[in-house]
């Protein structure tokens, strides 16, 4: 009897342990990349990368915008995002999300451009202007260039009027005279340029580096598995940009690297961010 019920509990463990060690998928979503297809499209060739490397399953959570994806987190639907540094500030203050890696773009900075042929040749100079802004509450299009202006003695608002158009309606508008400047980051102002030929830029002021895009994971995540995803970052970076860059999509991050050694504190700078365009609540998305 007992040599029989020995091989009962040996042939039950024998089926339990793949189970036991069966991982689940973690979910990942990338805030701006709006819905499924267009995720595998652009991610597929990182997800297949990732898991061959870690051993772990990635099972995509389509989102429509940053606020979609906080919802999400707070459910317990999505375990991973990928964002910029201004919506991680609201992530980690509403529900505690903490960085793993940082996804850093070469040449990520924001600057004010006036054109070539303005007669503004300083900020103080744009008192009483309209000023256009990209995406409302966006590090490089909006949190950045407002500081620039705030750090040259221009108050958000009050020493002028910040609008927000689209980069082409913007650049249409400081051609005619209906503003006077665009706060944009370095990228844009390349595909300003080739969009524009004959109407030059000319950079007014130019921010330092900024934070750098970050995946976070939620504060529900076990730590083994944060550390796990970490680790495969850190040793397996090259392989895992050589597969995100495969994608077209993600050139911005062409030339960049990971980094690993990221914590809240590295974001301090754009909670300030938010402070020079009055905000000093960080769990809500600015516009939203």
């Amino acid at each position: 009897m007992k040599s029989v019920l020995t091989a009962a509990v040996f042939a039950f463990a024998a089926l339990a342990a793949p189970v036991a060690q069966a991982q689940d998928p973690i979910r990942f979503a990338v805030t701006d990349i709006d819905g499924l297809e267009a995720v595998q499209k652009e991610m597929g060739p990182f997800k297949d990368a990732f898991e061959a490397a870690s051993g772990l399953k990635v099972e995509f959570f389509p989102v429509s915008g940053r606020t979609v994806a906080v919802e999400a987190m707070a459910a317990e639907q999505v375990d991973f995002v990928l964002t910029g540094p201004a919506e991680y500030v609201v992530f980690n203050a509403r529900m505690d999300a903490q960085p793993v890696v940082t996804w850093n773009r070469p040449d990520y900075y924001s600057n004010v451009v006036v054109l070539d042929s303005s007669p503004i040749t300083s900020v103080d100079q744009l008192k009483g202007q309209k000023i256009s802004f990209g995406e409302i509450g966006s590090t490089s299009q909006h949190l950045s260039p407002a500081t620039l202006l705030a750090e040259a003695g221009l108050v958000y608002a009050s020493d002028y009027e910040p609008v927000f158009l689209k980069r082409n309606v913007a650049m249409e508008a400081l051609i005619t005279g209906e503003i006077a400047a665009i706060g944009l980051n370095a990228t844009h102002i390349a595909q300003i340029t080739e969009k524009f030929p004959d109407n030059k830029l000319r950079i007014l002021v130019k921010g330092g580096e900024l934070p750098n895009d970050v995946l976070l994971a939620s504060a529900k995540v076990p730590a083994d598995v944060v550390e796990k995803v970490r680790a495969t970052f850190t040793e397996h970076g090259a392989d895992l940009l050589a597969a995100v860059t495969a994608s077209e999509e993600n050139e911005k991050y062409i030339g960049g690297s990971f980094t690993a050694t990221v914590s809240d504190a590295d974001y301090d700078g754009v909670r300030k961010m938010f402070e020079n365009v009055g905000v000093t609540e960080f769990s809500k998305f600015i516009g939203e």
